[in-house]
């Protein structure tokens, strides 16, 4: 698979995800391995252009950390041009454009799926930002504003006619916000709206069933993970596995967890800081324990820590604890294990899909007021 001039690994995408796509996760994920391409969390073009320090710190990056392209939102033609023209400077492989951010500090200022409104307007400014530029530009959409303007496959026409290397499509409107089900046929509309460029699917992909699921039902020619991703950071490994040999390779052992566990906090203080970095861990130790089996000790003292010897005590009192739900070689008992993660598509209708079940934070409410 192919982004410009870009030939990647695997035809798997780390989909943004605002306040855990930094670069500490994006290195930890490429260091297991399976993922073909990472975009940066969504970066104010504004805030970019006028070296804000928070906008700087999202797009910071690696040698290590490539191919990469940074999400720019906004509106207004002249500063996303010169915005993508900033990031081509920085290095990166590609920008992508937001135009399927449902918030409304985003959505208010006419960025993020408010794009998909005005396709007159939204041609223009591609248009701008692709001359500006010799890197490939792609855009991230939904399917539409609400299920009355379902405006994803003439957007992705346009698109393409505005000359964007790549189009990624969330199957869901912003009216939905993170609610429901995944429309595939949606995105296989977008698949076949255009000629050439390739749509890479993204939605509710939680394990590599549900890649594959994806690929088969909408003819994709990539699956882009969020959520699932960070529930899961092997997700990327296993699926390349799985599409390649049709085997589905067992989950990492408790000790690999550990071991990945371990790495990703020491990013996470190299990157902001000890004190800082060991503070914003904590939203993120969490969902590693989830995968632990028996963990309530150690989701209760992970989110006090502060430093590199808070984590180390935590981990050391937790690795105690666990003991009693273990056997003479450590595996954990039958009756202790956690339940195998199951994709949504596999659920009835009136089950909860697997990913709203295991509660991965979105925002909540009328999206509105997001």
């Amino acid at each position: 698979m192919r982004i410009g001039s870009h030939e990647l690994t695997t035809n798997l995408f780390l989909s943004p995800l605002a306040g855990y796509t930094n670069l500490p996760f994006r290195l930890t994920l490429r260091e297991i391995g399976g993922l073909g391409w990472a975009t940066t969390d969504l970066v104010n073009a504004r805030s970019l252009l006028e070296g804000n320090r928070t906008a700087l710190k999202l797009v910071a990056s690696a040698p290590e950390d490539r191919p990469l392209a940074i999400q720019l939102f906004g509106s207004v033609p002249e500063e996303m041009r010169d915005a993508a023209i900033r990031c081509e400077e920085l290095g990166t492989q590609s920008v992508d454009i937001n135009m399927g951010c449902p918030v409304r500090k985003v959505v208010g200022i006419g960025g993020g799926a408010a794009m998909m409104t005005e396709l007159g307007r939204t041609a223009a400014l591609v248009r701008g930002m692709v001359g500006a530029v010799k890197i490939p530009v792609t855009a991230k959409m939904r399917l539409g504003w609400d299920d009355d303007n379902l405006t994803a496959p003439d957007l992705a026409r346009v698109l393409e006619d505005a000359g964007v290397a790549a189009v990624f499509v969330h199957g869901r409107t912003r009216a939905q916000g993170f609610a429901g089900r995944v429309n595939l046929a949606g995105i296989r509309a977008v698949v076949q709206a255009v000629r050439a460029i390739p749509v890479i699917g993204n939605g509710d992909v939680t394990t590599p069933e549900a890649a594959k699921h994806m690929l088969d039902e909408t003819g994709c020619a990539g699956v882009s993970i969020g959520r699932g991703a960070f529930y899961d950071p092997w997700i990327f490994r296993r699926t390349a596995h799985f599409l390649a040999t049709g085997e589905l390779p067992a989950e990492p052992t408790f000790a690999e967890r550990m071991r990945v566990l371990r790495r990703h906090f020491e990013r996470y203080c190299e990157f902001y800081g000890e004190e800082h970095g060991a503070r914003l861990f904590r939203k993120v130790a969490p969902w590693y324990a989830k995968r632990f089996g028996p963990a309530k000790t150690f989701k209760q003292r992970i989110i006090t820590i502060t430093s590199r010897a808070d984590f180390d005590a935590a981990v050391e009192e937790y690795l105690r604890w666990r003991a009693q739900f273990c056997d003479e070689q450590g595996e954990l008992l039958p009756r202790f294990q956690p339940a195998p993660m199951q994709a949504s598509f596999m659920q009835d209708e009136t089950d909860t899909p697997a990913l709203q079940r295991n509660a991965i934070p979105v925002p909540k409410g009328p999206v509105d007021v997001w």
